[in-house]
């Protein structure tokens, strides 16, 4: 396949991506590359990092190298970049050697504009392929993995210094979605590009909604989990667990409520992961119940919601997650479920680890996003540095504003029966003296016999565990996690336990379940920035067209044996249930429609459209 250069970035981003503005900083970064310097960007997951290096790659003369370290994330863009009609190619140990010789042969021969390379085979490649193809560009992904993988996971990281010596004049560009000041600085270092020039995307994903549900054990979550699920129903999307027992048992339990479920951990054979991951790619599983070993190789652009099982380690890893779902820019939900226990067994990881201060530092600025009620976005944003002067409307904290009032009397129940235990107490065992359960803790020490014993009883024992949490994140109570997770007062506890203090709680907001049904279809104008411009009289998407299209897809993709997203994406196709083109050229004005995508699927996918509307009378 023959491409052309061409010196209209626009002309090249509308012809080969299908979209006729550039989202933020994309601009500036690719002129940057083209005057021949090299660059750190930093930009969000599903931030529109790729872009910045394949379309330059259109437009210079040769052949740009990108470094990638997964197989599998290596193989989803080059997938994607050919069905936008772009001859990119992935060399690594999963081909085959006649395969392999056949590949090389085109990047000699020029036919070839992206080349995929993990960082052992580029290695290899050096003193070979690379030294007999001109080479117009060096993209480092995931160049995080320089600084905290480099010596120990991936030591070929830690060599990539070398591209510079060997390739003077080449610019490089190192992209990735997380890297504080000092992992910037070390990227730059061992790149020998200390003079990049550094770009800082925003963080901000105001497509993603931010929810946190506080307090529930694990059968509410459950039932939580399927009440959300019902107003995704189809849409594919991951649920990541603390353990590798709790993405089983999630797993299984959605699979006995009918959820097309898989689990995903580091424990599985290869061969089991590696199919989980496919039926997740090709819409053959909606939910993958999976550790944090899933995930990062995954480029798929439909992911309709993501959802935190258990508090996790840090918002780096929070952030990275939930930047897997909406990539394609269109809504998507995020939710987060976290408890004492949560909180119990982070901690004992994270002082039990290397780095103890430092992963207790990052735990507790986690706990600080869950427990805020104040916008979860401006608390995401802070973190990484980026201030915002308004609300985002799009988090649970927006929409249901915490109401306060004074709970001093509940306060001062849950303290005393705190102080008869001589502090020797759990929160779990603090809840049954308070509702009266005559556990097995509670008859062990005879905690029946305290005057506390059964006084909170009118208060559900769902609700106590949310006072109690509260309590602890407002300093009444600590938990000594070096004496078996013992409840002990501190001095602000026991001002308010000796009536100095009054003690302001937060109103429980009992969760009303929404019915089953699709959720409500999002809006355009709720997109990213700089996607694409709808006029003021915007149409109604029509939803029946919408899962018409879906299930062609579904058929393209099966008969091409690709993923549905490579052939076209969520957001495409809510716009050709919006607007109907019925000609070539309006299918062709649809943003995210290449010249090569309109020439390959308008022939399909107009008819369809226009039996739609003869029918429907639109």
């Amino acid at each position: 396949m023959q491409i052309f250069l061409h010196p209209d970035m626009e002309n090249v981003l509308k012809r080969y991506f299908g979209y006729v503005n550039f989202r933020p900083y994309q601009r500036e970064i690719i002129e940057n590359i083209m005057q021949g310097k090299s660059s750190l960007v930093l930009m969000p997951t599903g931030g529109g990092k790729s872009l910045c290096y394949q379309l330059p790659a259109l437009m210079m003369e040769g052949t740009s190298i990108v470094i990638s370290p997964l197989i599998s994330l290596m193989h989803d863009q080059v997938r994607q970049l050919r069905s936008n009609g772009i001859p990119a190619v992935a060399l690594n140990s999963s081909a085959e050697e006649f395969d392999m010789m056949t590949l090389q042969r085109e990047c000699q021969d020029g036919h070839v504009k992206l080349i995929f390379l993990s960082p052992e085979r580029l290695m290899l490649e050096l003193p070979r392929l690379l030294r007999s193809i001109r080479i117009s560009l060096i993209a480092v992904d995931e160049a995080h993995c320089i600084s905290h993988w480099g010596h120990d996971f991936r030591p070929e990281y830690s060599q990539l210094g070398i591209l510079r010596e060997k390739f003077p004049d080449v610019p490089i560009v190192a992209l990735t979605a997380t890297a504080d000041k000092v992992t910037r600085f070390d990227i730059l270092n061992q790149l020998n590009i200390p003079d990049a020039k550094v770009f800082i995307g925003s963080f901000d994903r105001p497509n993603l909604s931010l929810d946190v549900r506080r307090g529930l054990d694990s059968y509410e979550k459950r039932i939580a989990i399927l009440h959300f699920l019902a107003s995704h129903q189809g849409e594919p999307g991951i649920i990541y667990c603390l353990s590798k027992k709790n993405a089983e048992s999630v797993a299984s339990f959605l699979q006995a409520h009918h959820v097309e479920a898989a689990v995903y951990h580091a424990g599985l054979p290869l061969m089991e992961r590696n199919r989980t991951q496919e039926d997740f790619l090709n819409d053959r599983v909606q939910v993958v119940c999976a550790t944090i070993a899933f995930g990062m190789g995954i480029n798929k652009g439909n992911v309709r919601f993501v959802i935190h099982y258990n508090l996790p380690k840090s918002i780096e890893n929070y952030y990275q997650e939930i930047g897997r779902a909406g990539r394609d820019g269109a809504p998507a939900d995020t939710l987060l479920f976290y408890n004492v226990q949560d909180i119990v067994q982070l901690t004992k990881f994270a002082r039990t680890s290397g780095q103890s201060e430092i992963n207790m530092e990052r735990l507790n600025r986690m706990r600080e996003y869950a427990e805020a009620n104040v916008c979860r976005r401006r608390v995401l944003l802070n973190y990484f540095g980026q201030e915002t002067a308004s609300d985002c409307h799009n988090c649970d904290v927006c929409q249901h504003p915490p109401q306060l009032f004074d709970g001093t009397v509940y306060v001062q129940m849950a303290l005393s029966a705190v102080v008869r235990a001589n502090q020797m107490i759990s929160m779990h065992t603090c809840v049954d003296i308070l509702c009266g359960i005559p556990s097995q803790e509670v008859g062990k020490y005879q905690y029946f016999k305290l005057k506390t014993f059964g006084v909170g009883r009118d208060v559900p024992v769902k609700d106590w565990k949310d006072y109690l949490l509260q309590m602890l994140q407002r300093g009444f109570i600590e938990i000594m996690y070096d004496q078996h997770n013992h409840l002990h007062i501190t001095d602000l506890g026991r001002q308010v336990l000796y009536g100095e203090r009054r003690a302001m709680l937060a109103v429980i907001r009992h969760e009303v379940q929404p019915s089953k049904g699709k959720r409500k279809p999002f809006s355009q104008k709720e997109i990213l920035p700089g996607l694409w411009k709808f006029p003021a009289d915007e149409p109604e998407e029509d939803k029946e067209l919408f899962e018409t299209l879906r299930q062609l897809r579904l058929r393209i993709a099966q008969q091409k044996g690709e993923p549905p997203f490579v052939i076209m994406s969520d957001k495409v196709l809510h716009q050709l249930a919006t607007y109907k083109p019925v000609s070539m050229q309006a299918f062709g004005n649809i943003n995210g429609i290449g010249e090569y995508k309109c020439a390959t699927y308008g022939p399909v996918f107009l008819p369809v459209i226009i039996q739609h509307k003869s029918k429907s009378g639109a």
